[in-house]
């Protein structure tokens, strides 16, 4: 038995068509609710959304200054902003000098040695400070003598 007669779609249509011309009067509306699912499934895979494009955004630019400030204007704002600078890192170096003494005078107090101490930490502070400032001059590409080393490469 050839597997070409089993699969004929010829055979099928003609069954269909045969049992389809006997006079059954519910014939067309099984026909229709079995032909609703395929259509709703094929409208389903036809339809497609497009989506707009969004608007491309305004920016709005905050300022905090006038636009239209003079250049006397904003000299003068960054010296009064470099006052209030110093005068902050002045009552810093205030305020951690004042804990050194109150430090101290735990320290000596308590039978220490604060002078060794004190100079220890003053080292310590001193070395962090260079290693600082090296890291940065480093980062700029600039070397520890700046104009001379600049002096020596002009020269041929």
């Amino acid at each position: 038995m050839s597997s070409l007669s089993r699969f004929n779609p010829k055979t099928g249509f003609v069954d269909f068509w045969h049992e389809f011309r006997k006079p059954n009067p519910l014939r067309v509306p099984i026909l229709l609710a079995s032909m609703v699912p395929f259509g709703v499934i094929l409208f389903w895979l036809s339809s497609e959304t497009v989506y707009k494009d969004p608007d491309r955004p305004t920016i709005t630019y905050i300022t905090t200054f006038d636009p239209n400030r003079t250049d006397e204007e904003i000299m003068a704002s960054n010296l009064e902003n470099q006052e209030i600078k110093e005068l902050r890192e002045a009552e810093e170096e205030r305020l951690a000098e004042r804990k050194r003494n109150l430090y101290k005078a735990l320290g000596a107090a308590a039978g220490m040695d604060v002078d060794q101490i004190a100079a220890e930490a003053d080292a310590r502070r001193a070395a962090e400070e260079a290693a600082e400032e090296e890291r940065r001059a480093e980062m700029f590409g600039r070397t520890g003598d700046g104009d001379q080393a600049e002096s020596e490469e002009s020269t041929p």
